[in-house]
């Protein structure tokens, strides 16, 4: 029996350009940027290779989508957090922390992949660099928001930027109650200042929260 442009139809909706995205997102992390191939994320859905080609031009617009995914679920969010509501730079570094922490804000395994994707790749490396710069901009802001010099602002947000970076990439295995003992000494390395107690209470209580 023929196949109808209807049954086509039936097959293309059996995976959404979601289901694709986050499928790639998958082996990219857990295996890299050469293991996103068409064939084998549509073997993992249950649904032909002509599927693809309903959201996606070719495996690099896949790919350029991965990026984007990476820029808005990463970068955006780091920045965003830093434009947050605080009283204090304390309070302000504390929110920064929640992206060490809380992989539903931000994903590290993701931020990892990338970085190591662009090891391979001079323009996703143009990227990756793109990022941090404009990470590290929002985070001087932050600091000259709190009325730190524009040069010791600057100095301060790169200890904190690439102390986070550099914690995931050197995969500590720490757990999360032996990370909280660092947490005051944290605080007062990139501020020079003593958090509150209500301020440790808060994040403490953020910690408690997120899914084992």
């Amino acid at each position: 029996m023929p196949i109808t442009t209807k049954d086509n139809q039936l097959r293309h909706t059996k995976a959404t350009r979601e289901d694709w995205l986050q499928t790639a997102l998958g082996l990219l992390i857990t295996k890299g940027e050469e293991a996103v191939r068409i064939q084998t994320i549509g073997a993992k859905l249950g649904v032909s290779r002509s599927s693809f080609y309903w959201y996606f031009n070719d495996r690099q617009d896949l790919l350029m989508a991965l990026l984007g995914h990476w820029q808005q679920q990463n970068t955006l969010v780091f920045i965003k957090q830093t434009q947050g509501p605080a009283a204090t730079i304390t309070e302000a570094v504390c929110r920064i922390f929640y992206c060490a922490i809380d992989t539903q804000l931000f994903d590290t395994d993701l931020d990892f992949a990338v970085r190591e994707w662009g090891r391979r790749s001079d323009a996703v490396m143009a990227q990756v660099r793109e990022a941090d710069q404009q990470c590290l901009a929002a985070l001087t802001a932050m600091y000259v928001r709190f009325s730190y010099a524009p040069q010791e602002a600057e100095v301060r947000a790169r200890m904190l930027y690439f102390t986070q970076v550099g914690y995931h990439l050197v995969d500590l295995q720490e757990s999360m109650v032996q990370r909280l003992t660092y947490l005051r000494g944290y605080i007062v390395g990139f501020t020079g200042q003593e958090p509150q107690a209500e301020e440790l209470e808060e994040f403490i209580t953020y910690t408690q929260q997120l899914p084992a």
